[in-house]
């Protein structure tokens, strides 16, 4: 059982709060000033047995101008057309104002179904101000308090009819019909399958970050193919971290829109603190992440700053440059920032590079299979017998230092690890082996397996000189000793 809940109302009135409630989660930024939401966020709703996705709304505000006001609006108004149910709050504690009322004619026009609940109602504080949300008109308000989780099996009750009445509704779906026929065997088999690759089950994660006004959010909307995230002139528009599911190019992708992120000095405001850990965390969470510039201020320290966040979270990275549309010298450009990227990146040495204009889409092919070459250099596993054979070349080609004489031996290599590639040598002297042999091997192991600009971790491990078979010789020399030992004290003629 599936359905939509758009939860609207005025600002500061307690949406976000409660669509955490609702997901079980803090996803959405919560704070005591208005206007904190500005996008559609959606998430996993339960309550009870009842399953459903929700979403949380911009405060719906008297603005039907350009303003960025005005688009918030519009975003809203355009939730409530494609919800099944919309869930009307109200602040119980400052009563029905005359925006609830415009509001509530607006929601009786163009919504399904509609649920007032009176938020903050908890204690006395609330009693008169829930009273007054009869006179909206839409049915009897709920009593609840979206902090302390009060009034949910209220709320339930009245959602449960509406969800059956949606799905018997709902027409029933159509059967896909295909060509294609494969036996059992070749079914349970799985030859060839690789869990890693992306499937609408389990789509590909990947975040788009970079500095304030790049267009993140405009090169999401281009990529999704309608205007689903609030875009404009203004510098700083996305605040929350947004996902959405869609369908790239052929490829399932979940994507991350994030916050601008300046410079922590000019980050003092407690919201836009909020704001960049809340990016920070959906790069964790990501898969691949696009770093993406302005081409007019490109490779800037904040930018390099966050492709290095990236790279020490173990994530793959695209650098994408966007407005390429409006740049005159494409190839002296290009050239330019392909040398400045080699220059000061070279821990994402090999990276895809590419160029974009979210406002035309042109590019869009390119970052779609950088993003899906870098992917798949992320999850690459290279054999055991493979990176030994390629150690013992190196190694000759160019053996490690013998620091005070003491030779450094790399015995064994193995791959522990995928997402990103991890290796593990076994070696002697390890505390001994120089930062610049390390980075030889890395780059060889780029180089010559072909894992340009993933994150490689290679560590060594002690093994010592000692013999690995020691152990078990010592064994069978104490059992010898122990038999001839036996022999002795056997009396004679016996």
């Amino acid at each position: 059982m599936t359905f939509t809940l758009a939860i609207v109302g005025r600002p500061n009135v307690g949406k976000s709060t409660l669509f955490n409630r609702l997901v079980g989660k803090k996803l959405a930024l919560v704070d005591d000033q208005p206007g904190v939401t500005r996008d559609l966020r959606e998430g996993a709703g339960r309550l009870g047995d009842l399953r459903f996705i929700v979403i949380d709304s911009a405060g719906l505000e008297m603005a039907e101008d350009d303003s960025l006001q005005g688009r918030m609006r519009r975003l809203t108004e355009r939730a409530v057309d494609e919800a099944d149910i919309c869930l009307f709050v109200v602040d119980a504690r400052l009563g029905i104002t005359a925006a609830d009322e415009y509001f509530a004619e607006i929601l009786r026009r163009r919504a399904k179904h509609v649920i007032v609940a009176a938020n903050k109602s908890e204690g006395r504080a609330g009693e008169a101000g829930a009273m007054e949300a009869y006179a909206l008109g839409l049915g009897e308000p709920l009593r609840i308090s979206a902090e302390h989780g009060e009034g949910m099996d209220d709320l339930y009750r009245v959602l449960m009819p509406l969800a059956d009445q949606i799905e018997a509704d709902r027409p029933a779906p159509i059967e896909a019909v295909t060509d294609l026929d494969i036996s059992e065997a070749e079914a349970e088999s799985g030859e060839g399958a690789e869990d890693w690759r992306p499937t609408e089950a389990r789509p590909l994660q990947l975040a788009v970050i970079g500095r304030p006004n790049a267009g993140k959010s405009t090169l999401i909307n281009k990529i999704l193919g309608q205007d689903r995230l609030l875009t404009g002139p203004e510098a700083g528009i996305t605040r929350d971290s947004i996902s959405v599911t869609t369908e790239f190019m052929g490829t399932h992708m979940r994507i991350f829109d994030t916050a601008g992120m300046r410079k922590r000095a000019r980050v003092t405001e407690k919201l836009e603190k909020l704001s960049v850990a809340d990016g920070l965390r959906a790069v964790r969470f990501a898969e691949v992440v696009v770093v993406l510039l302005d081409v007019e201020i490109p490779f800037e320290t904040q930018d390099l700053r966050i492709a290095d966040f990236a790279e020490t979270e173990g994530r793959a990275v695209v650098i994408a440059v966007n407005k390429w549309d409006t740049e005159d010298d494409k190839s002296h450009k290009l050239n330019e920032m392909r040398a400045s990227f080699e220059k000061l990146l070279p821990q994402l040495r090999g990276a895809p590079l590419v160029t974009v204009s979210a406002k035309t889409g042109k590019g869009l092919d390119r970052l779609h299979n950088a993003v899906i070459k870098a992917h798949e250099v992320w999850n690459r596993r290279v054999p055991t017998a493979r990176l030994n054979q390629w150690l013992g070349a190196m190694t000759e080609s160019h053996p490690p230092p013998a620091p005070g004489g003491r030779r450094i031996r790399l015995r064994y290599m193995t791959q522990v690890k995928t997402r990103p590639p991890a290796f593990i040598v076994k070696s002697t002297h390890t505390d001994q082996i120089p930062t610049s042999y390390q980075r030889y091997l890395i780059n060889g192991l780029r180089a010559d397996f072909d894992m340009p600009g993933t994150p490689i971790r290679l560590f060594f491990r002690d093994q010592g000189g000692e013999n690995p078979f020691k152990a078990k010789a010592t064994k069978i020399v104490q059992s010898g000793a122990l038999s001839k030992h036996k022999n002795r004290q056997k009396p004679k003629g016996s």
